[in-house]
């Protein structure tokens, strides 16, 4: 069926023969509550998941751990999940081995590492200045990310080791749910984090943390959450992948539509239903306004993306293999892997171009991507297992 048939569509008595119609129709995608679920949240709320015949109920989740078995066994049908957590499960990294599909990338930037303000009151502000206070006071420096293989992980990993703090070895890592770190931080349990928004800026608003770097610096324009579930279930249910897929697609294109629109999405997600925080936690960031907690205001023109032009949510195969490569730096992987073999099992690239057809969204010519991240190395994907064993700190 073309786009054009397709996109006006307001009933579901229209599908040409059936062919095209979901095999089912209300789809359970689990969220965590962090603003980077809207547009899985505003896709249900707009109502956009009706134009494609579906409807998506957004469940929330207490912990990528909770996602991730809720994917495997079914309970839910697809999710907002860290791009790592997926490919973690598809090589049975971080839980039961499961082949898993990456449908779209539901946003770019927009995550924070946060300092506490005891390390902050002691001249520790940024990476280099933490690296100088872990020389002169030895002690155990205590860091938090979400999941081992996510990319809160990877993003806290690459630039403490950016610094010449070997995370493995200088630092001891633990794992908290996000909306839990404001409050570990609060009574002391630890030095620092690695979380999405609001939970960056909202350490600043209860004046427990100070934003010590953006990931926007650490890697402009990085991948982060996705639209993920199994093979097994866009196997069986095809149109309802490509359908769901459409919809949060037209519904990221909606955000980024403008102020307006951003706001109304920050009154919602603010919701106690999804994310549970105030309003002015969560608008301030997504519109590029930003504040490290020590009087610095800056306009950040890499802020959160949803859209981009489509640009954000084409499931670039550099982007998986990236994951790949700094799992294997870290010893999560224990050997190399055909990166590239893996990343085309894993990143529905064909079914994405459907869905972007039906919601008449561009899609880019190569499914490579070129990148230079904090420490000038430049990211392109031609030879990931090199450019995994070339980091001077790694496991």
């Amino acid at each position: 069926m073309t786009a054009g048939a397709f996109g006006g569509l307001a009933t579901q008595g229209a599908w040409a023969a059936g062919s095209d119609k979901p095999e089912k129709e209300e789809v359970k995608v689990g969220f965590i509550p962090l603003t980077d679920c809207a547009s899985v949240v505003m896709a249900s709320v707009l109502g956009i998941d009706k134009k494609y015949g579906i409807k998506i109920t957004p469940t929330k989740e207490a912990s990528w751990a909770a996602v991730r078995d809720k994917l495997v066994n079914g309970e839910l049908d697809a999710a907002h999940v860290l791009y790592g957590l997926v490919y973690g499960l598809h090589l049975g990294m971080s839980g039961p081995k499961k082949d898993m599909a990456m449908l779209m990338t539901l946003n770019h930037n927009g995550q924070a590492i946060t300092l506490s303000k005891k390390l902050s009151d002691k001249g520790a502000v940024d990476g280099a200045s933490l690296a100088k206070l872990m020389q002169a006071e030895k002690r155990e420096y205590t860091f938090a990310q979400t999941f081992p293989t996510g990319t809160h992980a990877m993003w806290l990993y690459y630039w403490l080791a950016a610094h010449g703090i070997d995370p493995m070895k200088d630092a001891k890592i633990i794992t908290v749910p996000p909306p839990q770190m404001v409050a570990n931080m609060r009574v002391g349990n630890m030095d620092g984090y690695c979380v999405g928004e609001p939970w960056g800026h909202r350490a600043i608003m209860d004046g427990i943390g100070i934003t010590g770097v953006t990931t926007q610096d650490i890697w402009k324009d990085h991948p982060e959450k996705v639209l993920g579930t199994t093979a097994e279930w866009v196997k069986k249910y095809p149109n309802t992948a490509r359908a769901m897929t459409a919809a949060v697609l037209e519904a990221s294109k909606w955000i980024d539509a403008g102020l307006q629109n951003k706001m109304k999405m920050a009154e919602t997600v603010a919701d106690k239903s999804y994310v549970n925080t105030s309003v002015d936690a969560i608008n301030q960031r997504i519109l590029g306004r930003y504040q490290n907690g020590l009087g610095k205001t800056w306009d950040d023109p890499n802020h959160m993306k949803f859209f981009n032009d489509g640009y954000v949510n084409f499931p670039y195969l550099s982007d998986g293999m990236w994951f790949l490569t700094q799992h294997r730096r870290w010893g999560l992987l224990k050997e190399d892997v055909d990166y590239l073999a893996v990343a085309k099992q894993i990143n529905q690239i064909d079914l994405y171009k459907d869905a972007a057809n039906m919601a008449k969204v561009s899609v880019p010519k190569d499914p490579m991507r070129s990148s230079k991240l904090i420490d000038g190395v430049v990211w392109d994907g031609k030879n990931p297992k090199m450019y995994a064993g070339s980091f001077k700190i790694k496991v």
